[in-house]
């Protein structure tokens, strides 16, 4: 299984601060939320994008996954 890099997901990079991942992930979630976007694909896409932004927006998780 390919892990799937959060901050690609959101498109930001390694140093982004905590405005900027929510700012991605605002404009993401817009975009590929299923209520909005009717491809077949949308569900799963926001799916990436919830767990890359619960992830990388917590401060110990984001440590975390920056050391793997």
């Amino acid at each position: 299984m390919t892990e799937i890099d959060h901050y690609s997901i959101l498109g930001v990079t390694q140093n982004s601060s905590n405005d900027e991942i929510k700012k991605a992930y605002r404009d993401m979630a817009r975009k590929f939320h299923p209520d909005k976007n009717p491809s077949p694909d949308a569900n799963a896409h926001f799916l990436n994008i919830k767990k890359a932004y619960d992830t990388l927006s917590s401060p110990s998780e984001r440590r975390t996954y920056d050391a793997s």
